[in-house]
C-alpha cells in the first residue's frame, strides 16, 4: 500500500518528534502529509526499499514522489508545505547540505535528553487516524 500522498517518517516514542508531528498537522491546511512512526510496520515495510533500517534511524524522514529525504533536508521540505510563514524557512536550502545535517545531528543526538521520550508511540485521536499508517 504505497501512498501518492508524502508520508513522514518520525519516532514514535520521541516527545520532540510527536510535538513536530502535531504541529505539521496543525499547520497543513492542505492534508498533504500523512506519519508513520519508525517503530511501525509501514516503516518496516517500505523503508528497507530504501536500504534504510528504522531501528537505526535519529531522523525524520520524507518519502516523496518515490524519493526518500533524510535530516535537514526532510524537514524543510516539509517546512515549505506548511501554511502561514513556515515556508519561508525553506531558503536555508542554500546552507551547504553538510552545515545545515551537523546543526540536525546535534539536535538529533540530544533530543531524548533536552525533550524526554514516552514509554511507547503516541497514539493519534480517532479524528487523526486516518493520516497515521500502522
Amino acid at each position: 500500500m504505497m501512498t501518492t500522498q508524502p508520508v513522514i517518517f518520525f519516532d514514535g516514542v520521541c516527545n520532540l518528534c510527536n510535538a513536530s508531528v502535531q504541529f505539521v498537522i496543525k499547520h497543513d491546511k492542505k492534508n498533504y502529509f500523512r506519519f508513520s512512526a519508525l517503530q511501525g510496520k509501514y516503516a518496516e515495510k517500505f523503508l528497507p526499499k530504501f536500504n534504510v533500517k528504522p531501528e537505526e534511524l535519529v531522523s525524520i524522514l520524507l518519502l516523496e514522489q518515490g524519493r526518500l529525504y533524510t535530516k535537514s533536508s526532510s524537514a524543510l521540505r516539509v517546512v515549505k508545505r506548511l501554511n502561514g510563514l513556515w515556508p519561508l524557512l525553506y531558503v536555508f536550502i542554500i546552507v551547504p547540505k553538510f552545515i545545515r545535517d551537523w546543526v540536525y545531528d546535534i539536535v538529533a543526538k540530544n533530543r531524548y535528553k533536552w525533550w524526554g521520550r514516552q514509554e511507547s508511540c503516541w497514539v493519534p485521536t480517532p479524528e487523526l487516524k486516518e493520516k497515521f499508517y500502522p
